[in-house]
């Protein structure tokens, strides 16, 4: 397979310090690698949140469905990533959505959103799954006073969006609420909740193979070969031959597997630091004592929540390259943007720190249809970072579209547009920098 990132990034040393792993090991997602050869009506590429999610949909439909990663389940991003059950999937805004695809496919898009969270509730309420979910809604912070007018001229598109009431916060509000720090104020959109990603992992995990999905890790695919009706699937230790195939591989894709997934991904990278429990007097000091899931206004925002158990998480987007130094460095750099909000932390250990793939698109919406050139296959990416909800939604929208009916669930014309390629190809990485920085000078000058 070939990546745009070095080997550094596919390998064990940047999920070394997750902290899911501590509450899911990695042990209990291991699963037997492919041996000899196989025959289903669908192999699913990927066992993150999509891939799983159309394997259970499938299997509830009597496909007879094998599942393969090339690690183990959830090993990915669906494994490590800061447990937002968001709205969101897409980083076009309203006016590039409404200027691309139209008004009515806008207003889709916007209620597909609380769908696809409305899908992983269900999933967690009808599977048993308990994932340690809490807060009400999601909370934006204004990194500004100018972001703070934008919120209060805006909060309406909630109402009109979602049907629902949104809550607007000025500072003030904010030290009330437990949700101190430099913000200017801030908006509470009552959809959504956090969870522990790697416990709705296995949750899904155990409910496909009950319903008779077959999983396999350690199962890289190291080429796809058309045989007359058929995909035929090359792995180290065997064969696998369905009449249909889904990708499911996100950020982690590579370029030649299939060939035409090359240059129509974008991997970016997430960090993540989860301090030691937090004590009472120490929550009060930071006035941060809320359960609420937040993030702020920034283009390359910041995400935070105190869990349960008292830890807390912060992530930012970030990192450009992978290597031990770099992620030393961003290890670093993300606990000097911890600092510089919760300076009242200054003292906590983060003992756990790691970073993760998230996936853009160069239209900057995700994609979920059939792959060109390949009859009977499809893919589904690109969820810029809010992967939990639409992820699984997803997946079962490719379960559909795999068994060749129309899905009874909404499909936005937003994510069946033909998913374009990004320019120069193998080095479009060389992007991001400009972007990242032209993306720094906005946060700072709004």
């Amino acid at each position: 397979m070939k990546h745009i990132f070095g080997p550094h990034a596919y390998g064990p040393d940047p999920v070394k310090g997750n902290y899911w792993a501590t509450t899911v090991p990695d042990a209990a997602l291991s699963r037997a690698p492919v041996t000899g050869d196989i025959r289903a009506d669908v192999t699913v590429i990927g066992a993150g949140f999509t891939g799983l999610s159309a394997a259970l949909h499938l299997a509830q439909a009597g496909a007879d469905v094998v599942v393969v990663d090339a690690q183990h389940p959830g090993w990915g991003a669906s494994g490590r990533n800061g447990g937002f059950c968001c709205l969101g999937g897409a980083k076009a805004d309203d006016a590039m959505i409404r200027h691309q695809h139209g008004e009515p496919a806008r207003a889709d898009w916007r209620r597909t959103e609380a769908d696809a969270i409305a899908l992983v509730a269900d999933l967690l309420d009808r599977h048993g799954i308990d994932a340690d979910t809490h807060s009400q809604g999601e909370t934006l912070l204004a990194h500004s006073p100018a972001a703070m007018r934008a919120m209060a001229a805006h909060a309406g598109d909630a109402t009109r969006d979602y049907g629902v009431t949104p809550t607007l916060h000025d500072a003030a509000d904010l030290d009330r609420l437990g949700l101190s720090g430099p913000f200017h104020g801030g908006v509470t959109v009552p959809i959504g909740f956090a969870l522990n990603p790697r416990k709705y992992l296995a949750g899904l995990l155990r409910a496909a193979g009950n319903a008779g999905a077959r999983i396999h890790g350690q199962s890289p695919v190291t080429g796809i070969a058309r045989n007359g009706d058929h995909h035929q699937l090359t792995l180290p230790q065997g064969r696998i031959t369905a009449r249909r195939l889904i990708l499911a591989t996100n950020g982690y894709s590579s370029e030649d597997v299939p060939p035409w997934m090359a240059a129509r991904y974008m991997p970016a990278q997430s960090n993540v630091l989860v301090t030691r429990p937090l004590t009472e007097t120490e929550k009060q000091a930071a006035g941060w004592t809320s359960a609420q899931m937040a993030f702020d206004s920034r283009f390359l925002l910041h995400y935070f929540r105190l869990m349960p158990d008292n830890r807390f998480l912060f992530g930012r987007r970030g990192g450009l390259t992978s290597s031990p130094a770099a992620d030393r460095a961003a290890i670093r750099t993300t606990r000097a943007h911890f600092d510089a909000m919760f300076p009242a932390w200054h003292h906590v250990e983060t003992p756990h720190n790691w970073s993760g793939m998230v996936c853009l698109s160069a239209g900057l919406v995700p994609y979920c249809g059939p792959i060109p050139g390949m009859p009977g296959a499809f893919a589904g990416f690109a969820y810029h970072g809010n992967g939990v909800a639409m992820g699984s939604y997803t997946g079962a929208l490719l379960a559909d579209l795999a068994l060749g009916r129309a899905p009874d669930r909404r499909y936005p014309t937003l994510m069946q547009a033909p998913a374009t390629r990004f320019p120069l190809g193998r080095f479009r990485r060389a992007l991001m920098p400009a972007i990242y920085a032209m993306a720094g000078i906005r946060d700072r000058l709004s």
